[in-house]
């Protein structure tokens, strides 16, 4: 079983959800303790180290990255897929990429 972990980002991304959303969430985060690497796909191009998972009526993504070594799985950010939108989660992670704060 995998140990989970939340970065800063994740958690103030999952306070900023209402209760029921964020139970949701969560939900599926803890799935992600039996089985991360066949639950998420693979992300590309620069968030290749990191996964996807649908959560909370498939809007939401879970962005984590698997610690096989460590037994963990970091849960990087959370958020909404609005593809296009300065907002999209994946737009966001590029930019916390490109910024540094991924490291």
């Amino acid at each position: 079983m995998y140990k989970i972990k939340l970065t800063e980002t994740a958690a103030d991304s999952l306070r900023s959800f209402d209760a029921g959303t964020r139970n949701k969430i969560i939900s599926r985060i803890e799935e992600l303790k039996e089985s991360p690497l066949q639950l998420g796909k693979s992300l590309s191009g620069p968030l290749k180290e990191y996964r996807t998972i649908r959560a909370a009526g498939q809007r939401y993504r879970i962005i984590y990255k698997v610690l096989e070594r460590e037994v963990v799985v970091v849960v990087i950010n959370v958020g909404i897929r609005k593809e296009g939108d300065k907002k999209d989660i994946y737009s966001l992670m590029k930019k916390l990429l490109n910024t540094g704060l991924l490291d």
